[in-house]
């Protein structure tokens, strides 16, 4: 069997007419899931949370799709947003997407025992640092998000 073109020349394999794609498919190699918190509509407080199949291994998605999945974090508030310098301040940080935070900056200095508490609240340890204002910057999935001059140690 042969491939041709509609005037009739053979197409071989290195010139087989096609592009790259821009938004590639992608193969799940094993099953994922996710999770949201367990609640019901007693009186007690929630416990644990329900594990659901989102994702079947062989399953295929383009990546946009997977782009979606993880979701940008945000900076709502830094507090405190001023810290001595010799570090040690315990950083609360809220807003959004936060559970794929891996890191706090404070300027170039990463921060230590961050504690990723929800999706919209973490805890990191400043580290010592020079007089002034320094840009917060979370290492995040979806790409480093900054507040600029979050932090200010004095």
């Amino acid at each position: 069997m042969g491939l041709y073109k509609a005037d009739g020349t053979r197409v071989t394999k290195a010139a087989f007419p096609s592009s790259n794609v821009t938004d590639p498919e992608k193969v799940i190699t094993q099953d994922l899931y996710s999770t949201r918190p367990y609640t019901h509509d007693g009186d007690r407080k929630p416990e644990g949370s329900i594990k659901t199949l989102a994702y079947k291994a062989g399953a295929v998605l383009r990546q946009s799709e997977i782009d979606k999945l993880f979701p940008a974090a945000t900076i709502a508030t830094v507090s405190p947003a001023t810290g001595a310098l010799a570090g040690g301040t315990v950083v609360t940080i809220t807003g959004t997407n936060l559970d794929g935070v891996t890191a706090v900056n404070f300027g170039a200095t990463p921060g230590t025992a961050l504690t990723v508490l929800s999706a919209k609240k973490l805890t990191v340890t400043s580290p010592s640092g020079t007089a002034g204002a320094k840009d917060v910057v979370l290492v995040d999935d979806a790409g480093n998000v900054t507040k600029t001059g979050g932090f200010t140690y004095a």
